[in-house]
């Protein structure tokens, strides 16, 4: 199929915005008026000139068959990515025919597209071993691998000690002694190259103030911090599988090594968490075929959006690697075969019980999982009391939604949707509860973005 018989969703557009506001602006710019120019290619360009307030139009290029999702360069200053012009401009070639006629693209487009079709040639065909002086160095591996481990260890113990003086203090005592103590004692987990511990302990800080109960859940993450410790500790001694976990989880950095999976991949939710150092965002993919889910991680600057994007919805036909770990999810995107298309596959959904158990039998696996992906067949979302609730339809048993979904827009898409009717709803299920990340209505219909 040629990029000119696949069209896009509106949403399916608007779903790689960075942020409401540029999905805002970009919807504005989806009408032919302040457009120019416009053209797009059976290789997955898709270009244009918008009008602006300067004497120059923006000269606006997307190259849609991307091998790590769409990719975008517009002449206005805007560091978002994709910017306002980029959504416009895909929105006109989605929703009118004619709009954005097949052509060729003009010199100015044709550069940047050129210059990404040698940069990801490169890619390609360029060894990994090239990618670090000494790389190909075996012995030399195994040296900086025993030198951090060394370090990761030293920290893990003085993390052990500190956990057992908070305990043996009393935990009102992490109430007295405020933030500090936990961002000074995360330094440390940092300098000890073990960022996974440094999370962990900056959450444990934010816990004395969550409110109510804090002292049941400051224990309970102290729990795990010390199974965490402990396992870095005992590792030599643990399943492959579970030891590869816990490396995972202390931070240090694995590879995908698994088989590559080819499978026509239905992208089921997109969504960044963002913090004073960085935007992680995750993208989750089902596999038509295989029945694999699957999770891809891209990471970005502070204030900047990764430079993977896939819209939510649509299917690509492309590999995917697994990294280590039991029951871990995490992949690698891996070679594309052809653009993200329309798809009519949804995920197959369970019951509300049954995705409660299959967080239980995650945990067996992997006992610091905070929440597994899950597809909810026929549920209906319901107020309970001061909270909310998707209900089995034609079962007696619901699960609670996780505080965070409650005050999420996501959750008014939600209701609106249904309208008291079942839905599909695809989503995260864990121990605060079920966050909806997607979901589709009974009758034949795109999917709708919940995050």
């Amino acid at each position: 199929m040629t990029q000119q018989g696949v069209r896009w969703s509106a949403d399916q557009v608007l779903a790689l915005a960075p942020d409401a506001a540029s999905r805002k602006a970009g919807s504005k710019l989806g009408a032919a008026g302040p457009w120019s120019e416009a053209g797009s290619s059976d290789e997955g360009a898709v270009w244009g000139l918008c009008r602006g307030s300067g004497s120059k139009p923006y000269q606006t290029v997307v190259d849609i068959a991307g091998a790590a999702g769409p990719a975008y360069k517009c002449s206005c200053p805007s560091r978002k990515f994709p910017c306002k012009h980029a959504l416009g401009l895909l929105l006109l070639w989605a929703g009118e025919d004619g709009a954005v006629p097949p052509g060729r693209a003009p010199d100015w487009a044709e550069q940047w597209l050129e210059g990404r079709r040698q940069r990801e040639e490169r890619k390609r065909t360029v060894p990994a071993a090239g990618t670090s002086p000494g790389s190909g160095d075996p012995e030399a591996a195994r040296r900086r691998a025993e030198r951090r481990a060394e370090r990761v260890t030293a920290g893990a113990t003085e993390l052990e000690q500190r956990l057992a003086d908070l305990l043996r203090g009393g935990l009102a005592s992490a109430e007295q002694a405020g933030y500090g103590l936990w961002e000074e004692t995360a330094a440390r987990m940092v300098d000890a190259q073990a960022s996974g511990l440094a999370a962990r302990v900056r959450e444990l800080g934010a816990i004395p103030s969550s409110g109510p109960g804090w002292p049941v859940r400051l224990l309970e993450e102290c729990a795990l911090l010390h199974l965490l410790d402990q396992g870095w500790l005992h590792r030599e001694g643990l399943p492959d599988g579970l030891a590869a976990t816990v490396r995972a989880r202390i931070g240090l950095p694995g590879t995908a090594d698994g088989p590559p999976l080819r499978d026509r991949w239905l992208v089921l939710a997109q969504y960044d968490t963002a913090d004073t150092r960085l935007t992680t965002r995750r993208i989750w993919l089902y596999g038509a075929d295989s029945g694999r889910t699957a999770l891809l991680l891209s990471y970005g600057a502070a204030g900047r959006a990764p430079e993977l994007a896939l819209p939510v919805g649509l299917a690509l036909d492309a590999e995917v690697s697994a990294y280590p770990g039991a029951g871990q999810l995490r992949a690698a995107l891996g070679e594309r075969f052809a653009p993200p298309a329309p798809t009519a596959t949804r995920p197959p959904g369970v019951t509300t019980a049954q995705a409660a158990a299959c967080y239980g039998r995650a945990l067996r696996d992997d006992p610091w999982l905070d929440s597994v992906p899950v597809t909810l067949d026929r549920v209906i979302p319901t107020p309970d009391g001061d909270s909310w609730q998707l209900a089995d339809a034609d079962e007696d048993a619901a699960l609670p939604l996780a505080p965070a979904a409650r005050s999420r827009p996501g959750l008014w898409r939600l209701v609106a949707l249904s309208g008291g009717a079942p839905v599909k709803v695809f989503g995260e299920c864990g121990h605060r509860g079920f966050t909806p990340l997607t979901a589709w209505p009974e009758r034949p219909g795109d999917a709708v973005r919940l995050c």
